[in-house]
């Protein structure tokens, strides 16, 4: 990926394309299992990003207990190119059949006490700076 530059020009990551974060803080409902729901959320999200529903994503732990209690000790981060992308997706998933639901049950059934956000990169690729403004 890209640095993002904060000079005079900003340069977005993705070589200049925004991306949206759909981001998700949560506890294990069993954290003995913590491996095996790493692989079930891999293969979750794999599949939707073998779909092209999703750009890609990350799953992160929190370290040494630092963090605020009440995100979770897990952090996952989906990163898609549109709203329309993430509005797909969540299209996909919505009717709660077949496989895609089997692996979709293995996550949302080993997780409590969800957050969930939404981001951008920023700036947006449109933003006009108010220096360049004429």
């Amino acid at each position: 990926m890209d640095q993002i530059s904060h000079g005079a020009a900003f340069t977005l990551s993705r070589k200049g394309v925004a991306v949206n974060y759909y981001e998700v803080w949560f506890n294990l409902v069993d954290t003995h299992k913590d491996l095996e729901f790493a692989r079930a959320l891999d293969d979750y999200l794999g599949c939707l990003a073998r779909e092209g529903l999703i750009a890609g994503y990350r799953l992160t732990r929190r370290k040494l207990g630092f963090g605020p209690s009440e995100l979770g000790e897990f952090h996952v981060v989906i990163s898609v190119q549109s709203l329309a992308q993430l509005d797909e997706a969540f299209g996909a998933v919505a009717p709660r059949s077949g496989e895609l639901e089997r692996l979709h049950a293995r996550v949302y059934s080993a997780i409590t006490n969800a957050r969930f956000a939404l981001y951008r990169d920023f700036p947006d690729p449109q933003r006009v700076d108010s220096a360049d403004k004429p």
